[in-house]
């Protein structure tokens, strides 16, 4: 159907759960190298030496410029905006009027009243479709993805992490990079390329997020690669960078907060049946027939600390009531090695007794993947986005969990595997459920004994 909004295709469906749960898109695959030397090794480099990652594919850029620019990031935001401006970034947290989050992507502070936000659509459609429709002086240009870009992106986007990666900037800049803070940007050189870097530490180890004009992209990876060969850097491929997050504890993709009610609904007919919205995935062995029990809150996603009511945004004093209010916390599972066991020896069964794949190192086959976590036959919350990791020779994954039921060492269960053999979407096998047997657990590598 030519330009069929979201809304139309939902009323045409019959339900949003119902076109999450089959659609037809499949897992999404990274648009770079599988893997540049095996991704076992490539995840031990961000923890024992230095990785580097090309973002300059996968993410969306939104820059927004103009007069009333911070005015409209401050209204939409949950975030304050007393200490944002250039050389500066924030995970920025969209919520919808309800108070449950739209999405998330990371805001950077590039010139004065002019931002650039990188992520995933969800965030920026939904900055996007008020920068039009709304009473704001700013000018927005996107520079979209490659999924949905025939055209060269704008700019490269790397990232190098890891204990030697201070050692491999300062070569390549020619002495010691200057600091800065967390969440800072600072301009320094590699070789003869100028690059504009953030503080980001996604390993946990010091390092950058940094970028520049796309048609240096080449030249700047080359100079980086030369340098860094005495300090073991190594290239890391897409099935690596799939399960990074995770292991730092990013819930790569919120549920998007869009799907019901009259207040979204102009947002809903905004939207086109082919936006990432309507095409994403929902999966796992959490069903419900409401779409808005998929939600999440700040708080679920480990963001309650950036909401902020020192001023005016789209959710707030539904956001308010919720603060006084229990909530579920973000924490990591480990599953147990024998369970695991079992469901790859179930690929040796007859028939349809095996269980849902687990696909290596990252079993993500749904945009939205949201698995029950059971204690005593009580559901206390969702397991999401499971991946094998070689730095913790096990398999993990980040949970929201009931605040009280958050005891690190406790053993739950994790229902893998969707009910009634499965759902329609491609990626989905005929199989039965298992129940998974994990462990409650602190971000990894931290000091506390599970």
């Amino acid at each position: 159907m030519k330009n069929e909004s979201l809304e139309s295709k939902i009323n045409r469906i019959g339900s949003a759960v119902d076109m999450m749960r089959n659609s037809q898109i499949g897992p999404y695959l990274f648009p770079i190298e599988p893997e540049y030397t095996n991704w076992r090794d490539e995840q031990e480099a961000w923890r024992k030496t230095a990785i580097l990652f090309n973002q300059s594919y996968h993410m969306t850029d939104l820059y927004i410029e103009g007069p009333d620019c911070y005015k409209l990031l401050s209204a939409l935001g949950v975030n304050t905006f007393n200490n944002f401006g250039p050389n500066k970034a924030k995970q920025f947290v969209v919520c919808n009027y309800d108070g449950y989050v739209i999405g998330d992507s990371i805001l950077y502070g590039i010139g004065e009243n002019k931002v650039n936000i990188v992520g995933r659509p969800p965030t920026i459609n939904w900055v996007s479709f008020h920068a039009e429709t709304g009473d704001y002086d700013v000018t927005i240009r996107r520079d979209e993805r490659s999924l949905y870009n025939p055209q060269p992106r704008e700019t490269y986007r790397f990232q190098v992490q890891g204990p030697n990666a201070q050692k491999i900037f300062e070569k390549v800049n020619g002495g010691p990079v200057g600091k800065t803070k967390f969440f800072h940007m600072l301009e320094f050189n590699i070789g003869d390329y100028k690059v504009t870097g953030l503080n980001h530490q996604m390993s946990g180890f010091p390092g950058f997020e940094f970028w520049g004009p796309a048609d240096e992209g080449d030249a700047v990876k080359t100079v980086l690669v030369e340098a860094g060969a005495e300090f073991g850097l190594k290239l890391g491929g897409s099935r690596s960078y799939s399960t990074s997050a995770i292991e730092s504890g990013w819930i790569p993709s919120p549920m998007p907060a869009i799907y019901a009610g009259d207040k979204m609904r102009a947002y809903r007919e905004w939207l086109g049946a082919n936006s990432f919205e309507a095409i994403a995935s929902l999966g796992g062995s959490y069903v419900s027939d409401n779409i808005e029990d998929y939600y999440q809150t700040p708080w679920d996603l480990g963001y309650g600390f950036m909401v902020k009511f020192d001023h005016e945004f789209i959710g707030r004093a539904a956001l308010e009531e919720m603060a006084k209010r229990k909530h579920r916390k973000k924490s990591w599972l480990y599953w147990d090695k024998e369970d695991v066991l079992k469901i790859f020896g179930s690929m040796y069964e007859q028939g349809d007794n095996r269980y849902k794949y687990l696909e290596l190192p990252a079993a993500h086959y749904a945009t939205h993947p949201l698995d029950k976590i059971m204690k005593n036959g009580k559901m206390i919350g969702l397991s999401t986005y499971p991946v094998y990791s070689a730095n913790i020779r096990g398999w993990i994954s980040l949970c929201m969990i009931d605040e009280d039921e958050v005891i690190y060492g406790d053993e739950v269960t994790v229902v893998w595997g969707e009910p009634d053999g499965g759902s329609d979407k491609v990626g989905v096998e005929r199989h039965i459920q298992l129940d998974v047997k994990a462990k409650i657990a602190p971000k990894p590598f931290t000091q506390i004994k599970v």
